[in-house]
């Protein structure tokens, strides 16, 4: 994402109007460099115009040493010849007037195209971000608590940008639990599958403190229906042209909108509690999955209020189901508080163990660890959904 270095807060919002949604703000250089340091995938650097000449070539040239993938703008209010040649010589891409939305527009823009090649060419090819959904075919154990707080530890882990797509089209709640009141969703992207691209899926997206971004549920559960698989395709797809991850928190059901995003991801995080109902509905699920094929190697258990009090143990779980569970959760209060707050746990308590467990799960997710040995990770447990449960519903496709 782009980040706006100016110390003047109205020329700042200013400068983010013409920017795409999560630009970062920093008010100094050194607050540039700090959030740099932990976020190794921003493509552009604007240096607003209330910044002194002088410094602002000094950070070209720092930039230039460190990070030379990405772009450095220079936004002045007066360009004069002198002051563009010495931009570029120290290692400013473009400069471009401070009052002019579209070419700074038009900047950032080219800055993410050179990165993007950049970062393609040294994958060996283009690159895409990765689609994980967060499913269970039962409601009420826990399933958008999970998914949001997935959300947020990738967020939190340095992603260049996360994206998290509530597919529960008639009862979403993932806009609730997180204090958001979105103006768009996904309904107002209905009859439009023949023209979505990047700038209208942005449209549709809501910020969360400027940490990832929320694709919402429709207002409305009559709009489920008119919500298309080939909407759902197209959304998705252009999103992960976008977003390093795509986090999708599904209907507890086989509907033709979930196994659209189920074809579409790479894995499946599934979400289960310790009861009986829910256990058979999981291996009648997961033999679904084996016969659509879906994700057969990137499966992922989540055994929620998973309490040695109810008398079902996770081998025994392990023994049911054929899958080991790489996160196990135990009831905890404070989680249900945090939700309630519109806080959600990783955001309010990163040390609590539930925090841990999720960032766990989102760094086997990434696939840049694996659980400890000896099985799976142990915390207290999410809060269940607000909706009830629902039942396993199937509808062919």
């Amino acid at each position: 994402m782009p980040v706006v270095v100016e110390s003047d807060s109205e020329i700042a919002t200013g400068l983010l109007r013409s920017l795409p949604p999560g630009t970062q703000v920093a008010s100094s250089l050194d607050r540039m460099r700090a959030w740099m340091s932990q976020h190794h995938d921003e493509y552009v650097v604007v240096l607003g115009p209330t910044m002194p000449l002088t410094e602002a070539l000094a950070a070209c040239e720092s930039l230039r040493a460190t990070r030379p993938a990405a772009s450095v703008v220079l936004a002045r209010s007066e360009i004069s010849t002198d002051v563009f040649a010495r931009a570029v010589a120290a290692g400013a891409r473009e400069v471009v007037p401070a009052g002019s939305p579209t070419d700074i527009a038009a900047a950032a823009d080219r800055a993410y195209r050179l990165f993007t090649a950049l970062r393609g060419s040294a994958a060996g090819g283009p690159s895409e971000g990765k689609v994980l959904t967060v499913w269970s075919p039962k409601g009420g154990v826990g399933k958008t608590t999970v998914a949001v707080n997935i959300g947020l530890a990738l967020a939190e882990r340095g992603a260049r940008r996360v994206c998290l797509v509530d597919l529960d089209l008639a009862f979403g709640d993932v806009a609730i639990t997180m204090q958001l009141f979105p103006t768009h969703s996904i309904e107002h992207a209905i009859g439009s599958e023949d023209a979505i691209d990047a700038e209208l899926v942005d449209g549709l997206l809501t910020r969360h403190e400027d940490s990832l971004m929320v694709l919402a549920a429709p207002s409305h559960p009559d709009v489920r229906d008119r919500v298309s698989a080939t909407l759902v395709s197209q959304v998705i797809r252009t999103l992960k042209r976008t977003f390093d991850y795509i986090v999708i928190d599904t209907a507890p059901a086989f509907d033709e909108q979930t196994l659209t995003a189920l074809d579409e991801t790479d894995d499946i995080v599934i979400v289960a509690t310790l009861d009986v109902p829910t256990l058979k509905n999981v291996k009648v699920a997961l033999e679904t999955l084996d016969m659509l094929n879906i994700a057969p190697d990137h499966r992922h258990l989540l055994l929620n209020r998973a309490d040695d009090e109810v008398g079902i143990s996770a081998d025994r779980v392990e023994g049911i189901l054929g899958m080991r569970p790489e996160a196990r959760v135990t009831t905890s209060l404070e989680v249900a508080a945090a939700t309630n707050a519109g806080k959600p746990i990783v955001a309010r308590n990163p040390q609590h163990p539930t925090s841990l467990a999720m960032m766990q799960m989102a760094s086997i997710l990434a696939g840049q660890n694996v659980a400890p040995p000896g099985g799976a990770v142990t915390a207290p447990a999410p809060a269940p959904d607000a909706a009830p449960s629902r039942g396993f519903r199937w509808k062919r496709r």
